[in-house]
């Protein structure tokens, strides 16, 4: 079992984590005609707000409840319900997600109960919005956490409890918040590959993949619809994506009784197998021939990469479950995973990442631990750890933004895969090294005088 090092600095000298309402946010925007609403102050959101935008280069729909410090100080109800009211009015959305932050949670608010009286006196004005609320304190983890609690709170009000048969060959999809729009697009070309139908939750790829819909609209303009939310109870099996997912997967088994797989990784050979196995047994049909071939390349791909991975050294900082994605990959391809910063320690899949120890921490632990190494994979802010370190640095989760097309980007089966062979090596060709030191290296040096070689040295002749 990997050692996890719990952090012991009383400050992040240069932060790697996101946000609770960030990642809830995200969450919120996968589903279709929803806005989500931050409780809190405006500089909460618009951090947010600028992340989302520099990432997607696209306009994103988040509201905030704009707290002052006369609300924050007598209580953020009144401001809940008038922008509840006024996001109605002006955008009429098919949900509202309200996302608390820090600065309303410290208070000790009761929102849940704020929010049912909200419901109750405003029925008529509502009409026929749902509103969600994700318990998402900013000092309570990171934006797995955040993604996942709003996934939750989702499923805990929307999804109905089963009533009558299932809908054979459907199932549900989990994605984690380290998928990217791509990787979504890939995961539901597969499943129909096998003649199934998927409601995925959430579904940013409907919502953030860069479509222009030819007109304004003030909410997300795609993803999962609300009417597939409350019918996910229908569906044969759920399939969870990255182990954050674990909650959102057992509260759908609660309120439905949908059986569920929860996969940690589908990043590499062996966990698509695990994941075409099960879409085989499923949907009782036989792996397509098409996937049959997709195998193939990545094979081909892993043994053309193999030579530019093996004895590398990596660090990576990341997002607990990308953490393990990217360790797991790095180590198969015969890298050597040398430091692995997590951002947060909550998340149990830590304790199995390949790697001799796990350190919660943020990109300056990672300035100072991966001095060593061969490449260093983060966010985009680890670029100037890798600018002053002088090494090559994978931009991989979330935040990428100076990059282009990132959305795009795919890392998952065997497409994703084999794509993620070939961006890594690449890297590496392009800062070569020399694998023997020059000491050792005996067609160095040939003219040496024959009296001053050592006894470790070979004989030339």
């Amino acid at each position: 079992m990997t050692e996890v090092i719990t952090p012991l600095k009383p400050v992040s000298e240069n932060p790697l984590k996101s946000s609770e309402p960030l990642g809830a946010a995200l969450a919120f925007l996968g589903m279709a005609g929803t806005v989500p609403l931050l409780h809190g102050s405006q500089g909460c959101t618009a951090f947010s707000l600028v992340l989302m935008v520099r990432h997607f280069k696209e306009t994103i729909p988040i509201q905030t409840t704009a707290m002052s410090e006369v609300s924050t100080i007598l209580g953020g109800a009144d401001h809940l319900e008038e922008a509840i009211l006024n996001i109605r009015n002006r955008a009429k959305p098919s949900l509202i997600g309200i996302c608390t932050t820090a600065l309303v949670e410290t208070r000790g608010e009761d929102f849940a109960g704020d929010l049912a009286a909200i419901r109750e006196r405003r029925a008529e004005a509502l009409g026929d919005t749902r509103l969600v609320l994700a318990s998402t304190p900013d000092f309570g983890g990171s934006i797995e956490e955040g993604w996942s609690k709003a996934v939750t709170a989702t499923i805990d009000t929307l999804t109905r409890p089963r009533h009558g048969n299932r809908r054979p060959q459907h199932i549900a999809l989990l994605p984690g918040v380290h998928l990217s729009v791509g990787d979504i697009e890939l995961l539901r070309d597969t499943v129909e590959a096998f003649g199934l139908t998927a409601t995925i939750l959430p579904d940013v790829s409907g919502a953030l993949d860069g479509t222009l819909p030819g007109r304004w609209i003030p909410t997300s303009y795609g993803g999962t619809a609300i009417a597939d939310i409350e019918n996910l109870g229908e569906a044969v099996h759920a399939i969870a994506i990255g182990e954050h997912m674990r909650a959102p997967a057992e509260a759908l088994h609660s309120r439905a009784g949908v059986p569920y797989t929860l996969l940690p990784t589908l990043t590499g050979l062996e966990a698509t197998d695990r994941f075409l196995a099960l879409l085989s047994r499923l949907s009782g049909q036989p792996v397509p021939a098409r996937l049959r071939r997709r195998r193939s390349q990545l094979l081909d791909a892993m043994l053309d990469g193999h030579f530019h991975f093996g004895g590398r050294a990596v660090a990576i900082a990341a997002e607990p479950d990308l953490l393990y994605a990217m360790a797991s990959f790095f180590t198969a391809m015969g890298s050597e995973v040398r430091t692995a910063i997590a951002a947060t320690a909550g998340n149990p899949i830590l304790a199995t990442v390949p790697a001799a120890s796990v350190r919660v921490g943020d990109l300056g632990d990672l300035e100072r631990l991966a001095g060593d190494a061969d490449l260093l994979v983060s966010h985009a802010h680890g670029r100037q750890a890798a600018m002053r370190l002088g090494i090559p640095l994978l931009r991989v989760g979330f935040p990428v933004f100076d990059r282009l097309g990132v959305q795009h980007r795919r890392s998952v089966l065997y497409e994703g895969t084999r794509d993620l062979i070939f961006e890594a090596a690449n890297i590496f060709l392009a800062s070569p090294h020399a694998p023997t030191p020059d000491h050792l290296n005996p067609l160095l040096n040939r003219e040496t005088d024959h009296d001053s070689r050592t006894p470790s040295e070979p004989r030339r002749h």
